[in-house]
């Protein structure tokens, strides 16, 4: 068989699978088990299998990914992700268009406590979305930085997503989780510049309304009780593993620790928030390995079946500059985000696009960030993107999925400008990973 009909068949029979509604990895499982039995032999080649599957968790450099889920999961339920927001809301009274700037806002103070877009787009959407209609803001200027704050989660560390990426890559974690602060950073920048610049061209997408006033001395009182200690464990953690005091496992454990402390000072450690984001950590660290069980088989078999080989030939072989195949790679990803989620879309693309990104002598590091921006946009695109279905079922009753979609395509246009720049100029990205021990 021809690599190329074998590539065929695989992405065919999975498509079928999914398409009678199985789970990707339980897809990809069965797929690459029909796969197994053709190429290596038989039953035979289960054991290899096997071994891969071993292979490819037990790893010390997925330790982080139970950690920063767990820690993210008792901020959420103790309450200090709550609180935090409150608190950053009571600086914002005089922004144009407050409400959408404090959705982007938390969407950055959340997404350095979970890394969870879609936790964020439902705990916003169902604090802020209501009070955005009261107050008389446009659909696009309520929803749409809903939407956007939900993919901050998945740019700023700790990231879970980012951990997967460069454990499937084979490229150094704490470099991936460095690199993405300042495209994170300038996201969320991008995203206050649109809503500010839009609430002051019309207002009346945006209506001013009078804040209640808070004295100066209580904010800066909440602020050190309920913004910086949290603030303190997230920047703690970047700097242990940028400064090589602690890899990100350790420096994962740590946070994990001082969150746990942080929530049985602030009195809201009990057993319903134990139980609670512990069972929830637990549900998604086991299907994020379970999808990343697969990733070793995948490119195993298309290693052995020659695809491999023949696509990295291929891609040097095109006469094209290599931006434009830059360009191609990455509109595979824009697409298949329309239709799946990003972990699945990882364990798709990376055995495929790693080769060709060695073959072009492109810094890894680079590219894993420039995906990871299209990873987050892909939260937000029609017509399948998971956040647009979390934000229909907490939307007022009159908001339709056409709403939805208009207010996620200014956003959408954002995130493809920061690609951009980030090709433009990798600097940007390469910067602070460059200047770690």
């Amino acid at each position: 068989m021809e690599w190329w009909q074998f590539l065929l068949l695989f992405f065919v029979g999975l498509g079928a699978l999914m398409a009678v509604g199985l789970p990707v990895a339980i897809a990809f499982l069965l797929v690459n088990l029909a796969g197994v039995y053709y190429l290596w032999g038989g039953v035979s080649g289960f054991n290899q299998l096997i071994l891969s599957i071993d292979s490819s968790i037990s790893t010390f450099v997925l330790v982080p990914v139970p950690m920063f889920i767990l820690m993210g999961s008792i901020m959420f339920y103790s309450g200090i992700a709550q609180r935090m927001i409150e608190v950053l809301d009571q600086w914002l009274g005089f922004v144009g268009g407050r409400l959408s700037v404090l959705a982007i806002g938390a969407g950055a103070l959340l997404g350095t406590l979970t890394g969870m877009a879609m936790g964020s787009v439902a705990m916003l959407g169902s604090t802020l979305t209501p009070e955005m209609e009261r107050r008389g803001y446009a659909k696009s200027m309520s929803l749409g930085p809903i939407l956007a704050s939900g993919g901050l989660a998945i740019l700023i560390p700790p990231s879970t997503l980012a951990i997967v990426l460069a454990s499937l890559g084979g490229f150094s974690v704490a470099k991936i989780l460095i690199g993405i602060i300042v495209p994170g950073i300038l996201l969320a920048i991008l995203c206050i510049g649109y809503i500010v610049i839009r609430a002051t061209l019309r207002p009346q997408d945006a209506p001013s309304y009078e804040t209640v006033r808070v004295p100066f001395d209580q904010r800066l009182r909440d602020a050190a009780l309920y913004l910086v200690p949290p603030m303190f464990v997230v920047v703690m953690i970047i700097g242990l593993i940028f400064f090589g005091t602690a890899t990100p496992t350790e420096a994962a454990a740590i946070g994990t620790f001082l969150t746990f402390v942080l929530a049985a000072l602030y009195r809201r450690l009990n057993w319903q928030v134990l139980i609670k984001g512990v069972t929830q950590a637990m549900q998604l660290s086991v299907m994020i390995l379970i999808i990343l069980t697969g990733s070793a088989a995948f490119s195993q078999l298309l290693s052995f079946s020659g695809v491999t080989g023949a696509i990295t030939s291929l891609a040097g072989d095109l006469p094209v500059h290599p931006l434009v195949l830059l360009i191609l790679m990455q509109l595979i990803v824009m697409f298949l985000g329309m239709f799946i989620e990003q972990t699945s879309i990882v364990l798709v693309t990376i055995p495929i696009f790693l080769p060709i990104v060695h073959q072009m002598g492109w810094d890894p590091i680079w590219f894993g960030i420039i995906m990871m921006v299209n990873l987050e946009m892909a939260t937000i695109t029609p017509p399948f993107g998971l956040s647009l279905f979390v934000m229909k079922g907490i939307a007022p009753r009159n908001t339709t999925m056409g709403d939805i979609y208009r207010a996620a395509i200014p956003f959408i246009l954002i995130n493809m400008l920061l690609m951009g720049i980030m090709i433009a100029m990798p600097d940007i990205v390469l910067w602070l990973p460059n200047q770690m021990n």
